[in-house]
């Protein structure tokens, strides 16, 4: 479908967020393998976890998710998996893919992992190698799915792994291969990265040397719980900017999942001068939550790069447009991992931006973005068949003159299914 996003006068209201996609996966893959019957409360209805759901039923799981949000895993223990009776399809979900890859790597039985066109052109020589290191066989087609893993009968041989790029999905891979490791696997980062899944594993964590060594031990079991999925910063992330931008708002954003490896993109927008407070935090679960509230501001140019970026990696589409409508230079860099995601999102970002007059410089590793505070033209752009860039360029819609439309924007519902009707619930035209 074509959206089309007049400028809007204001925004006011309370935005209702989908659930946390990261969360949502590790919580269903890990109720999979858990000992008895788990329940997943605010479970999403998007595209993503629903892969994840479809694989996991592929694996003999029994998993239903209610009209309330409510999912009901029947966990078979970590040893109780079944054999696929045919590829798992993880459709356009990385986390999916990577992620049972490393429970896949520890199981008797063989089994192949695929997905959609575009999944199937990302890299994946990042978790085989480390799964090679383990003892794992799989085998890749020019390093990308499907990805073919023959079974293993004696069991992963435990490894320290170092990983040489901050990944969320790499670690989650490694530590989830790791529990069917004889003996301890630790991962390393330098830098940190999304640290769901050793949270909800609750695995041990030590500080060594300025890294983070995440240790899981052949003995870790996984009893059955109650996870309950906090709304999605990154989904929040769009509003922000949004509220930020749009003159006269004043946006509210209840139960946003706050876990700090997530929330870099607050500190971007502080540096900027938006004006956001943070109300009722508390803990949930293993994860911190609060309410957000955002009213516009003029926002200045900004650096961002280094450390913060595996933190705000998702969010950079967004920061972007927050960018081209600052005043002064913002300059995006180490964000190289945005060529690799659905779409090299750092061309489509700079190709987008520029229909709409902004001045941006695209490099290897980011963009130079020279903002001239809200002066876009509204003109017709391309989603590239990616949620983040759909949905970014839904918010720089809404503050240039005129008219944008976006091309394939249904694409927002991998992530956001509610996404265009919520920004058109809070927008005054």
């Amino acid at each position: 479908m074509v959206q089309s996003v007049p400028q809007a006068a204001s925004l006011r209201g309370t935005v209702a967020l989908p659930a946390d996609k990261s969360i949502s996966h590790r919580s269903a893959i890990l109720s999979a393998l858990g000992d008895g019957r788990s329940h997943v409360y605010n479970f999403p209805d998007s595209a993503d976890p629903r892969s994840t759901l479809d694989c996991v039923r592929g694996l003999g799981v029994h998993a239903e998710r209610d009209d309330g949000g409510v999912l009901t895993v029947r966990g078979r223990g970590l040893g109780g998996l079944q054999p696929p009776s045919e590829p798992l399809d993880c459709g356009n979900s990385g986390t999916t893919m990577r992620l049972l890859s490393g429970v896949m790597a520890g199981q008797k039985f063989g089994s192949v992992l695929t997905g959609d066109e575009s999944l199937r052109q990302r890299p994946m020589e990042r978790i085989a190698d480390p799964l090679q290191a383990m003892g794992a066989r799989i085998d890749l087609r020019e390093g990308h799915a499907p990805i073919r893993i023959r079974g293993t009968q004696s069991g992963l041989t435990p490894i320290e792994y170092r990983l040489p790029v901050a990944s969320a999905q790499v670690k989650s891979c490694v530590l989830l291969a790791g529990l069917y490791a004889n003996g301890r696997t630790v991962v390393i980062e330098s830098t940190p990265s999304r640290d769901h899944t050793e949270r909800m594993l609750g695995l041990e964590v030590q500080e060594v040397g300025g890294e983070r060594h995440i240790i899981v031990g052949e003995d870790h079991t996984i009893p059955a719980a109650n996870w309950s999925v906090p709304g999605d910063f990154s989904g929040a992330a769009f509003f922000l900017v949004a509220g930020s931008l749009v003159p006269d708002s004043e946006l509210h954003l209840d139960d946003v999942g706050l876990n700090p490896s997530r929330t870099a993109l607050l500190d971007v927008l502080d540096g900027m001068g938006a004006d956001i407070t943070i109300e009722n935090e508390r803990v949930q679960g293993s994860e911190p939550v609060g309410d957000i509230m955002v009213r516009s501001a003029e926002l200045s140019g900004i650096d961002v790069g280094g450390r913060l970026i595996p933190n705000l990696i998702d969010e950079i589409p967004i920061i972007a447009v927050a960018a081209a409508c600052a005043t002064g230079r913002t300059e995006i860099r180490d964000a190289e991992e945005l060529r690799v995601k659905e779409t090299d999102r750092l061309h489509a970002m700079a190709q987008n931006l520029t229909a709409l007059g902004a001045e941006v410089q695209e490099r290897e590793d980011g963009l130079i973005i020279d903002g001239n505070g809200p002066n876009l033209l509204g003109a017709s752009v391309e989603s590239y068949d990616d949620h983040r860039i759909a949905m970014a360029m839904g918010v720089a819609g809404l503050v240039a003159h005129g008219t944008t439309t976006i091309a394939e924007a249904e694409c927002a519902r991998v992530s956001f299914p509610d996404f265009w009707s919520e920004l058109d619930r809070v927008a005054s035209f």
